[in-house]
């Protein structure tokens, strides 16, 4: 577990933006199995998720076609979360950053660190566009 003073702001990152904190399994399995579409972001301490991650997700959804729904995880912090939604992720391998994107229930995109890490936002931010064009 991380600290919550280290993790609240980088939590706040995302939800001030108007994601759904999800804390408990349930809330995951809830938020994951609704019809229309969900992006879900695994967020993280790491550096990557502070420069690329979060500000490519935010940017993404400033689109003409963008999620119904919008969540996210915090690896290390929302354990039992975290971990439900890595068993919505399968067979991809746990991952975090990671950014998802559900529609009715089911996985339709998939980004994991290696393809966040390295990558700037506004390239993540393209990518998931790109996803919401096509499933939103």
């Amino acid at each position: 577990m991380y600290p919550v003073e280290l993790t609240t702001p980088m939590a706040q990152d995302l939800t001030n933006f108007g994601f759904q904190s999800l804390s408990t399994a349930e809330d995951v399995d809830n938020a994951l199995s609704k019809s229309g579409t969900t992006l879900l972001v695994v967020n993280s301490v790491c550096g990557c998720a502070a420069a690329n991650a979060r500000p490519g997700a935010k940017m993404a959804t400033q689109n003409d076609k963008a999620p119904d729904n919008m969540v996210t995880v915090f690896a290390g912090v929302d354990n039992a979360a975290t971990a439900k939604a890595r068993e919505h992720l399968l067979p991809y391998p746990p991952s975090s950053p990671a950014i998802a994107l559900f529609k009715d229930g089911k996985l339709v995109h998939f980004l994991e660190r290696h393809h966040i890490e390295g990558r700037s936002a506004e390239i993540i931010a393209q990518n998931l566009k790109m996803a919401f064009d096509r499933y939103c």
